[in-house]
């Protein structure tokens, strides 16, 4: 049964449905989280510790942690094999580019192919920066946060590769989250309006508080 549904149109985008709602749920704790950096090096590290015990004792140390990186890991594969194959599926249905451009096509919707490889590059790159260090600049600080947050959004290619990635996110969510609601059989022509507006409040905010950290960074706010 779970591998008919799997191989079905209609499987594929409930999966892509779900595990975007997902991934929106961790952005948007992720991005208050974020937001703590304003109250300076303590309250933001403290934080960051925070994070890896939380659940103790009953959970070990960085357990918890590492099951939220774990369901991300799933949510993010689901979503981009589940969009991969609706696309090849699509290409195969029509072979031939349409004459006319849709002209009901928003941005957004023209550019979520494109919006969620950017996406998922930034993803490969921001855990190389900020988890691992591979290829943080500033020499990375195992344990200080607030330092290497600081270190990259002193660059200006930290800079632009963040915001850039942050205005894809924009355009991906103001698309996905109208178009998980229709999926999952929430939408309806009463609640088009409604969901759409959702849709750009919740982009535009977390747009914005996510670029809110490297501009306090280069206003010398945070420092």
């Amino acid at each position: 049964m779970a591998r008919t549904v799997w191989h079905s149109t209609v499987g594929k985008k409930t999966v892509m449905a779900v595990s975007g709602l997902i991934m929106l749920l961790y952005l948007v704790a992720h991005m208050i989280g974020n937001l703590k950096i304003y109250f300076g090096a303590g309250e933001f590290n403290h934080y960051a510790h925070w994070l890896r015990t939380v659940g103790e004792p009953f959970m070990h140390y960085e357990w918890t942690l590492w099951l939220i990186r774990v369901v991300l890991v799933v949510a993010v594969v689901a979503h981009a094999v589940s969009a991969y194959q609706l696309s090849r599926r699509d290409i195969k249905a029509r072979p031939a580019r349409y004459v006319h451009a849709r002209p009901r096509a928003s941005y957004a919707t023209r550019t979520m192919r494109w919006g969620g490889i950017i996406l998922g590059l930034f993803i490969v790159w921001h855990i190389l920066d900020l988890t691992t260090g591979t290829v943080h600049s500033g020499g990375f600080q195992e344990g200080h946060p607030y330092q290497n947050v600081v270190d990259t959004f002193s660059t200006w290619y930290g800079n632009v590769i963040y915001i850039v990635a942050m205005l894809a996110l924009g355009l991906h969510i103001r698309h996905g989250f109208w178009s998980a609601a229709q999926t999952l059989g929430v939408g309806s022509r009463r609640r088009d309006r409604a969901l759409k507006t959702v849709a750009n409040v919740l982009a535009a905010v977390l747009t914005a508080g996510f670029i809110a950290v490297p501009v306090g960074v280069m206003t010398q706010v945070v420092s």
